[in-house]
């Protein structure tokens, strides 16, 4: 958890280095399907909630009973987008910084469905089926797929 001088900082570096603590802190969590306890398990949706919970003193509220496959109807929105767009500033990729939200769509004309944050210029903490929440390489293939990137709101404790 973030002390009370960084939760009283509206500076977006104590935001984004906030972030990147609390994300390494879930590195290893397994994978677990709607999952979004740190240790325990959690998906790309539940492991931002955790992170957002231990920065911001609460996780935002969601619908966690969605499908592994949810985003491959067609017809059905941007919901991932959306719920990034009415909580976080939209960021371009030229512009983008360590603790910033990354959101990928992985086939063209379907939903958006994965979340990372990125840790560096050229690395994200993600979690993914089948593997533990992981810092890895963020390469040209991830890059490609990039359908948004967003800045955390400053902490302020008004969250």
């Amino acid at each position: 958890m973030c002390s009370t001088v960084d939760r009283l900082s509206p500076d977006p570096d104590a935001t984004r280095s906030a972030i990147l603590s609390a994300a390494r802190r879930w590195i290893g969590t397994p994978y677990r399907h709607q999952g979004c306890r740190r240790g325990v398990g959690c998906d790309c949706l539940g492991l931002i909630a955790g992170i957002w919970g231990e920065v911001y003193g609460a996780i935002p509220a969601y619908d966690r009973t969605y499908s592994a496959d949810w985003a491959e109807s067609a017809g059905r929105g941007e919901p991932l987008l959306a719920a990034c767009r009415a909580r976080c500033a939209a960021m371009s990729l030229q512009t983008m910084r360590p603790g910033d939200l990354l959101v990928f769509r992985f086939t063209p004309l379907v939903a958006a469905k994965h979340l990372a944050i990125l840790t560096g210029a050229q690395t994200m903490i993600h979690a993914r089926e089948r593997h533990a929440v992981c810092e890895t390489a963020l390469t040209a293939w991830w890059r490609r797929r990039i359908a948004g990137v967003f800045a955390f709101p400053p902490i302020d404790g008004n969250q």
